[in-house]
């Protein structure tokens, strides 16, 4: 394999790390990085807002099984505050999405105009949120965005919902929206994407998960319920994902606002990043599908000085 080229733009941001493939932050991106999550007020707290039931380490699921051993009797989500997720305009049109999406890759997606409308608000909501104004603002610095919020919002756009081709078998069957906020699956064998918290709480409330216990790396410290990261495992539409990440608590918005600038920060297929987010130390990953985000994910790595 020959090693792995960097991008002239993207070796003068950073420096690479001693992990393969994964780049450390420099101290600028983390500097923006870390102003988003203290600009993100959309977020909920834990133990007020939302309440986790993190219970059993999930254990071993061999390849291409659908089997794993269940330690988690409840659900991870023992409350949330919905009446609060609705008082929000970005969680409010974020929610509205979720059910806009043909969930097997494979199946062409119809996009109505009601849904195009739909889209629309949800990027519209976000503009007006100071997460996004600060990313668009870095973004414009880079040089990575145009400086005109309305084509920051068709570039949004594209990013996130212009459909493609993930099955190549069939028509335009997926986006960066419905792979990372609202999850697929691969030729009905396998989950892919899914690494959103109110999707997966909406999910399991409605019986449609089954939360099967927290990951962490060896067997070093657990995490903490009142984290706002996880790596988790869980059954879907009868498949089992034996290793799911996602931030918890955070906002739509906040999520867009960072994949959207570990996304143009190189044309690679895949850009993997070191970064320390308040208490986090995260490994964020994103897989470029053309002008598009093909997936996204955090890694916890470690939390509060902790090795997980």
């Amino acid at each position: 394999m020959l090693p792995r080229q960097v991008p002239q733009r993207s070796a003068a941001l950073m420096k690479v790390s001693t992990q393969p493939r994964s780049q450390q932050a420099t101290q600028e991106l983390t500097e923006v990085l870390n102003q988003l999550w203290l600009l993100d007020t959309n977020r909920l707290k834990p133990g007020k807002d939302y309440i986790i039931s993190l219970q059993g380490r999930a254990g071993f699921v061999a390849h291409r099984s659908n089997y794993a051993r269940d330690l988690a009797a409840a659900p991870l989500f023992k409350y949330v505050d919905e009446d609060k997720l609705r008082g929000i305009e970005t969680y409010l049109h974020f929610v509205n999405l979720l059910d806009n999406y043909e969930s097997s890759t494979g199946v062409s997606e119809r996009v109505t105009s009601e849904e195009l409308q739909e889209n629309r608000l949800f990027i519209n909501s976000m503009m007006e949120t100071d997460v996004m104004k600060r990313a668009h603002k870095y973004l414009v610095s880079k040089g990575h965005s145009p400086s005109d919020p309305e084509e920051f919002k068709k570039q949004l756009y594209d990013i996130w919902f212009r459909l493609y081709h993930r099955d190549k078998s069939g028509g335009e069957d997926s986006c960066g929206f419905e792979h990372v906020f609202v999850g697929e699956t691969k030729f009905g064998q396998e989950i892919v994407g899914l690494h959103n918290w109110v999707q997966f709480y909406l999910l399991e409330k409605n019986g449609h998960v089954d939360y099967k216990g927290y990951k962490a790396r060896d067997r070093k410290a657990t995490p903490d319920e009142d984290d706002h990261v996880l790596n988790l495992q869980f059954s879907w539409k009868g498949l089992v994902k034996p290793l799911g990440s996602c931030f918890v608590g955070v906002s739509p918005e906040f999520e867009v606002a960072l994949f959207t600038i570990i996304f143009l920060m190189s044309t690679e297929k895949m850009t993997s990043v070191v970064v320390k987010v308040d208490e986090y130390v995260l490994e964020l990953v994103v897989y470029r599908h053309g002008r598009s985000i093909g997936t996204s994910f955090p890694k916890l790595l470690s939390s509060n000085h902790k090795d997980l």
